[in-house]
């Protein structure tokens, strides 16, 4: 297995769109558990900042940089500043954990979906996690983990999000064979599929629209919409040492949606 360069035993983690909403959750789960984190952000540097703070003040190290997930043509330098990241604050060449989170939401009818919002889509969630994926695979430690946030739409079927749902689909056919190319390496690949939400995501419509919070809660078999610290926790749990078995895995964590 590829060592760090040091003798640092901090186990860190990138998680892309970690400044806001599941990500952010991850961030702070993954601090708690002792972990140090790279975080990434399109344009809210005050937030991100914001997280990096709480992260400090949980005793871990935390770096924000920014990153368009959706615009491949920036990765390569984005794996100079991850570089450079590693060397300054952990005076390391690697890091162990990648969580591919960052993305936004689009409720349009089949027929209504336009071909500008079907590549957008498919930049921010499939092309940008692969092609991102595949420039940081030299950075991420033998033994190391990757997760791909995907969704419960990939199960079942609600009007609206038939663009992002294919995308998350394709993502997670992508994860199983991360899973089986890279074990080699020792790296595992697994799927977290959230349900529905309290967070801004798709305008906020789960947290802040109380007809669609009151069904979502309807179909669940506990009773409620997620909080984002249902996704973190999960993921914190995912990338802990008790679960390192579990590989090319879909796990959904919905609270029992529509079962």
């Amino acid at each position: 297995m590829t060592a760090s360069t040091t003798a640092d035993p901090s186990r860190i983690a990138l998680i892309t769109g970690g400044s806001r909403g599941l990500g952010r959750s991850a961030a702070l789960a993954l601090a708690a558990d002792g972990v140090d984190v790279i975080l990434t952000y399109v344009s809210n540097d005050a937030s991100a900042q914001a997280v990096v703070a709480q992260i400090e003040a949980e005793g871990r190290r935390a770096v924000a940089l920014r990153l368009d997930v959706g615009d491949s043509t920036t990765f390569a330098a984005f794996a100079d500043s991850v570089k450079a990241a590693l060397a300054a604050t952990w005076q390391r060449e690697r890091f162990d954990f990648l969580v591919n989170n960052a993305g936004v939401g689009l409720h349009a009818n089949f027929e209504d979906t336009t071909e500008a919002q079907f590549d957008m889509l498919f930049n921010l969630h499939l092309k940008g996690p692969y092609f991102l994926t595949q420039k940081l695979l030299p950075l991420i430690n033998d033994g190391g983990r990757i997760v791909n946030v995907s969704s419960g739409l990939t199960r079942f079927s609600m009007a609206g999000a038939s663009a992002y749902a294919a995308m998350k689909g394709g993502v997670e056919t992508l994860t199983r064979y991360l899973a089986k190319e890279l074990g080699a390496r020792g790296i595992t690949a697994n799927t977290i599929a959230p349900g529905a939400i309290e967070t801004d995501f798709s305008g906020g419509m789960v947290r802040d629209n109380p007809q669609v919070n009151a069904m979502v809660a309807g179909f669940t078999a506990l009773g409620r919409a997620g909080q984002p610290d249902d996704i973190g926790g999960a993921i914190a749990g995912l990338l802990g040492e008790g679960n390192r078995w579990v590989n090319a895995q879909r796990i959904e964590a919905s609270g029992g949606m529509l079962v």
